[in-house]
């Protein structure tokens, strides 16, 4: 009789002792493919990275400058409102492209922020999920021009995922690894 409550005692505290493993909702919604391109999140960047040095040397500056800010914590910052926003691609099809300012727009629909890029040929639509203090994941889907986005889960050729970082009051950026099409690396930068 007294080895049950002893065995379940130490059952619980051991269970206790372990972490715990995230149940939100991006657990319910992130597809196997999108899963597996953030656990390999640090190997596609440092490759991505290592291919970009061989850009123009201006580019490689721009984007050196881009990730040596250091990160800051998105809970104190509202990102609603219109943004400037460009894509930089890394490694892949070329070693580095940097592309022109377009217009994003972040709203918050009472279940979190949003985002819409509103110009430019290659668009995206999606949301954010906290990851931590410094660090968010947005799951979204890509299309082009006015075509209708997909919904999210639609499908390799649209589904994206990435990690965002916030660099400064009014800086921030997705990095987006093994996208579907022509890099390694894609980081959409924002600016106000």
């Amino acid at each position: 009789m007294f080895v049950r409550p002893l065995l379940l005692s130490l059952c619980l505290g051991i269970c206790a002792a372990l972490p715990a493993l995230a149940d939100g909702e991006i657990q319910k919604l992130i597809t196997p493919a999108d899963k597996a391109r953030l656990d390999k999140y640090d190997e596609t960047r440092k490759a991505a990275l290592a291919e970009a040095k061989a850009g123009n040397p201006v580019d490689v500056k721009q984007l050196d400058a881009l990730l040596a800010k250091p990160l800051m914590s998105f809970s104190d910052k509202d990102l609603t409102g219109n943004w400037k926003c460009r894509t930089i691609k890394a490694g892949g099809l070329s070693p580095l492209v940097i592309y022109g300012w377009f217009k994003c727009k972040v709203t918050d629909d009472g279940s979190g922020w949003r985002l819409e890029k509103v110009s430019g040929s290659q668009r995206t639509k999606g949301r954010f999920f906290d990851d931590g203090e410094k660090r968010a994941i947005y799951l979204g889907s890509a299309y082009v021009n006015n075509d209708p986005a997909k919904p999210y889960g639609s499908g390799p050729q649209s589904d994206q995922v990435g990690y965002a970082f916030r660099s400064g009051a009014s800086e921030w950026r997705i990095e987006f690894p093994a996208p579907y099409y022509e890099s390694k690396l894609d980081i959409v930068e924002f600016k106000r």
